[in-house]
């Protein structure tokens, strides 16, 4: 008897379907084919361990199990329910009416119980999109999903659990997430984030950091130790405003993917932060592995930020390898037999010392030579420092600030700013595909960045003193077009266009020689 059980692969943050089909003739012997990988070809022993701890029989006879399409690996333990069920049903020991209208993902234990598995909100758009009556998974990751509607989730712990509702003969509403209830993650405390009133002085750098805020632009810090790169960085966590329902289905699909979202609150509304240390593998950063290719940090950063600190320090072909993803909001993960693309829309928050010592530009106490210093900062090319649209430079904090201990603005007033520009480019952008100025290309930079002549000449006359590029000259017009936004000015003007100006820090090197 053949029976099919519908499951799912998930490929980057999309799910493919995957037909789990089991059949039992004559003959002796378990077969499992289907391009499975080592976890796949051991669910055998943890299925059939499984379905003998609660009652069931193995048949002697030849049981085939295919995975297919056949021509496409699988790998995962999330396969194990699926195969087990499909022994169930094949060999007529349980009746399973309803087996062919869910897709069914789990990993058994040798008890019968049921284990979460990573990508559930990728399996359970599949099965909306198909439209299966439902999806069937462990408990933990089916509450991933509780916020999603147009189709039934079941959250599951045992084997016995899914036969109940496969029978169709029980009330089987007690498990359903969608009736549980929960508090959404964006009412949660924001435990261990920075406020800006408790860093002291640094208000140039705050004002560029607010600015980054708004506009999603990529930010360099660059100071002594000790002068608050760090605390500024995680600072800008907190005056972000909670991501919009798409953003958000988008970046909890990357953690559900990657196995670390155990989003118990449904959907994350904040954003994302992500400080790796400098260290970190390329694969760790970009994103790799063998038979599945993981997310990597940019990913995972995705409508949040990615903060590199001691960026001078990180691996030359790590830096380089931001490029791309940077310009282009994606990543594209090739390997041998597989290619897969991952979301990358991240800000990045990168902090550096100004020279091996680390106190240039503090006094007397540098003890580097100008060759050093300009050997340090090389390090950073010229294409990734035109990616970075304002660059800050934070010197050690004055004594008598810090004796004084006199605080500024909290983070909840420089977040409401933020939150009336990122509106403003909210309305700007609708239907465009893009959200922030950061992320304008050459032909909305055309459209919304225009300047009048005094601009043009100031512009004119900057490019030759700076010998600027191309991409650092649209920089200067994005940065320009979110100061304006936080004014709530309509037409970009010549203060908006000096001040942007003076984030290109690092295109003036002599003055750091």
């Amino acid at each position: 008897m053949l029976i099919t059980v519908s499951s799912a692969k998930c490929s980057g943050i999309k799910a493919v379907p995957v037909n789990v089909e089991v059949n039992i003739s004559s003959g002796i012997g378990i077969y499992l084919v289907g391009l499975a990988d080592a976890a796949v070809k051991e669910s055998l022993l943890r299925t059939v361990t499984a379905l003998q701890s609660i009652g069931f029989r193995i048949p002697g006879k030849k049981i085939v199990i295919n995975l297919a399409p056949a021509d496409m690996h699988k790998n995962g333990s999330g396969y194990d329910l699926p195969i087990a069920l499909g022994i169930i049903a094949a060999s007529g020991q349980t009746e399973m009416p309803d087996i062919c209208r869910y897709v069914i993902m789990g990993e058994l234990g040798l008890d019968a119980s049921i284990r979460d598995i990573p990508g559930a909100l990728p399996i359970v758009e599949l099965a909306r999109e198909k439209g299966f009556k439902g999806c069937i998974l462990p408990s933990g990751s089916a509450l991933e999903a509780i916020e999603y509607k147009g189709c039934d989730i079941y959250g599951v712990d045992r084997l016995e659990d899914v036969l109940k509702i496969l029978s169709g003969k029980e009330d089987c509403s007690s498990l359903l997430v969608s009736g549980k209830a929960f508090t959404p993650a964006a009412e949660q405390a924001d435990d261990g984030i920075m406020d800006f009133a408790d860093i002291y002085g640094q208000d140039g750098a705050k004002r560029g950091m607010e600015i980054a805020a708004a506009g999603g632009h990529n930010a360099l810090l660059i100071g002594p130790p000790g002068s608050g790169k760090s605390s500024m960085a995680k600072a800008v966590a907190g005056i972000l405003p909670p991501m919009a329902t798409e953003e958000a289905i988008e970046t909890s699909k990357i953690y559900s993917v990657a196995g670390k979202g155990n989003l118990r609150l449904g959907l994350m509304r904040r954003r994302p932060f992500r400080a790796p240390h400098y260290s970190s593998s390329l694969p760790a950063i970009i994103g790799g592995g063998s038979d599945r290719i993981m997310p990597g940090e940019i990913s995972l950063a995705h409508n949040g930020i990615l903060f590199l600190d001691e960026f001078c320090e990180a691996p030359k072909k790590v830096i380089e390898a931001l490029r791309g993803p940077i310009e282009d909001r994606k990543v594209i993960v090739s390997r041998l037999k597989n290619k897969v693309e991952y979301p990358a829309s991240f800000m990045l928050i990168a902090a550096t010392n100004p020279c091996p010592c680390g106190f240039y530009g503090e006094g007397d106490r540098c003890s580097c030579t100008p060759g050093k210093r300009a050997a340090y900062l090389s390090r950073l090319s010229g294409p990734i420092m035109d990616r970075i649209d304002i660059h800050l430079w934070m010197s050690a904090v004055e004594a008598s600030k810090l004796i004084g201990r006199k605080k500024g603005e909290s983070s909840a007033q420089v977040a409401a700013r933020v939150m009336k520009a990122r509106a403003i480019q909210a309305e700007r952008f609708k239907g465009e595909g893009i959200r922030t100025n950061a992320e304008m290309t050459g032909r909305h930079t055309a459209e919304w960045c225009k300047v009048d002549k005094e601009c043009e000449i100031f512009l004119g006359r900057l490019i030759d003193r700076d010998n600027l590029s191309a991409r650092a000259y649209s920089r200067i017009l994005k940065v320009a077009r979110t100061i304006a936004d936080l004014a709530g000015e309509e037409r970009i003007t010549l203060p908006h266009i000096a001040e942007a100006s003076r984030y290109r820090l690092l295109d003036k090197m002599d003055m750091l020689l």
